[in-house]
């Protein structure tokens, strides 16, 4: 086994391990377990990096062919094999997924969602790394089925454990949609293997050995493009996403937007577009016009929402538009959109959820009408809070502009009546983002203070003498937000520390998105030079 298929293997297994050891802790031991769960999933970090820095490229060779790949016999009389591999589309997703991952464990060592058990928190937050990780590695039809249905009852459990007090109903509407997804995806999937006599990606995607009729492509596009729909998801098939995001802990509202949502795009581009190129061609102008759809239909919800996790929710229904707007192109150009603007939302997404789980621990309420005036009683957080949202609205300089101008470029590119039509109405899907960002920071940050924001920043009286554990006291029996101890429990902190201080465990995890958004916008070469090679093979196909 060569180091590249080592490093492979090890990018799968860690996070596995990580989930074992952290799940095998005993309850008195908790704490241990989380360390010993973020040191697993650092490690796994680690280990992707070095993966990609293994990677050799030949100079002018235009290929979607894996950099690193492992291909042996899984179940020899069923003709199915374990074969997993990285390319240029799939290796910023792996490490996008590793990324959040690590922050979120690391998070998890300070804030731990109630009834506690932050050991098996974290030991979730790794099987759904392994699954998302092996939905991106898998190179043939069947495993990635089988690593697509691995994140279901982890990300329900997540859910319906640790959520808010809707937390069941939530997590069922969750299960059930994932499920009508994944009844299409089986029948894609057995569709495209009876049909082609292999299941393997590589040989799928070689325009060369492409085996499928015109006909059965079409077919085959159709059932694997509204199951990856359903999981990304296009409108109107997105109404179990607020209700998840808005439940979810904040652990669990970063890895739901910053990864698992990039399955359903990374499917439709790698797999549906691939494997079906006629059939994407033929349902293309379809695809196109259900996305501008999502763009506008996601900026107006947004406009009418009063609670801020489901605004910000609703507001990935546009973004992933823009990403889904950007392969129905089937450009080169509208390609790079996609696979930069999955990168962008994951990192500013969950950014921002880890801000919107912050505001709510603090002031125990996401209604905007209460928020009011944090600029002044708390300027840290709604400082980051701003960067955020204007990072999502598309701010030049900033990750989130790139996708969307890709995207918008690209239906332009394309020519015709129809696209142009569908590349104005983008752009005015664009405007729309930045009207509701505006409109969040204005009810949220400035202004003056509501009278709960106020109370949560009033300084508390404390006579000369007493002791820290009797100003906590004090604090508490005015209103103090909530943090977690070792255990995981909640225990009162005082007002002003609770709303204007950012915690340890805040800056640990939000400070290499902020870094990242900044990277990523200026210089997005980074998260493009990997897929360069892998784009134009693909959009060569189309003539484009």
């Amino acid at each position: 086994m060569s180091s590249a298929q080592a490093l492979l293997l090890a990018a799968l297994l860690l996070p596995a391990i990580g989930a074992l050891f952290a799940a095998a802790m005993p309850g008195r031991l908790d704490r241990a377990g989380r360390v010993g769960g973020t040191v697993f999933a650092a490690a796994s970090l680690g280990v992707v990096v070095a993966l990609g820095l293994a990677r050799t490229a030949v100079p002018g060779v235009r290929r979607i062919e894996p950099f690193a790949e492992i291909d042996v016999p899984w179940a020899p009389t069923l003709s199915l094999r374990f074969h997993i591999g990285v390319d240029g589309i799939s290796y910023p997703l792996v490490v996008l997924t590793a990324l959040l991952t690590v922050l979120c464990c690391a998070y998890c060592l300070w804030r731990v969602p109630e009834p506690g058990r932050g050991r098996l928190l974290v030991a979730l937050l790794l099987v759904l790394q392994a699954g998302i990780t092996g939905v991106f590695l898998a190179l043939d039809l069947v495993l990635f089925f089988v690593f697509f249905e691995v994140v279901l009852l982890p990300m329900y459990a997540v859910i319906a454990v640790w959520g808010g007090s809707e937390r069941r109903r939530a997590a069922r509407k969750f299960v059930l949609y994932t499920l009508f997804g994944s009844v299409l995806l089986l029948v894609g999937v057995f569709v495209v293997v009876s049909s082609a006599g292999t299941g393997d990606l590589v040989a799928l995607s070689d325009p060369a050995v492409r085996p499928m009729s015109a006909g059965m492509q079409l077919l085959a596009f159709v059932l694997l493009a509204v199951a990856f729909a359903v999981k990304s998801p296009l409108w109107p098939l997105h109404t179990w996403l607020p209700a998840a995001h808005t439940e979810a802990p904040t652990v669990g509202s970063v890895i739901l937007a910053g990864v698992l949502l990039k399955m359903g795009t990374y499917g439709l581009l790698r797999v549906a577009v691939g494997v079906a190129p006629d059939g994407a061609a033929r349902a293309a102008p379809v695809l196109g016009i259900l996305a501008t759809a999502a763009i506008l239909a996601g900026g107006l919800i947004c406009l009418a929402q009063t609670e801020l996790k489901r605004l910000i929710a609703y507001s990935s229904v546009g973004h992933m538009g823009f990403v889904l707007l950007g392969v129905a192109t089937l450009t080169a150009t509208g390609m790079q959109a996609a696979l930069i603007g999955n990168i962008a939302h994951g990192l500013v997404t969950g950014l921002l959820f880890f801000v919107a789980g912050a505001i709510k621990d603090r002031t125990h309420t996401g209604e905007l009408d209460q928020l009011g005036g944090l600029r002044e009683t708390a300027p840290a957080l709604s400082g980051v809070l701003a960067f955020a949202a204007i990072a999502s609205l598309g701010l030049p300089g900033l990750a989130g502009f790139w996708g969307e101008a890709f995207a918008v470029v690209a239906a332009f590119q394309r020519g015709g009546g129809l696209w142009t039509t569908l590349g104005v109405l983008a752009a005015v899907g664009a405007a729309l983002a930045a009207a509701y960002f505006l409109r969040l920071l204005r009810r949220v940050t400035h202004g003056a203070a509501t009278p709960l924001v106020a109370q949560l920043a009033a300084p508390v009286p404390v006579a000369a003498g007493v002791s820290p554990a009797a100003e906590e006291d004090a604090a508490q029996a005015v209103g103090g937000g909530a943090t977690s101890d070792e255990s995981g429990s909640s225990r009162g902190v005082g007002p002003t520390r609770a709303l204007a201080r950012l915690t340890a465990g805040e800056l640990v995890a939000w400070a290499p998105l902020i870094v990242l958004t900044l990277v990523v916008g200026v210089a997005p070469a980074v998260a493009l030079h990997w897929s360069n090679a892998a784009v134009e093979a693909l959009a060569g196909v189309f003539g484009r």
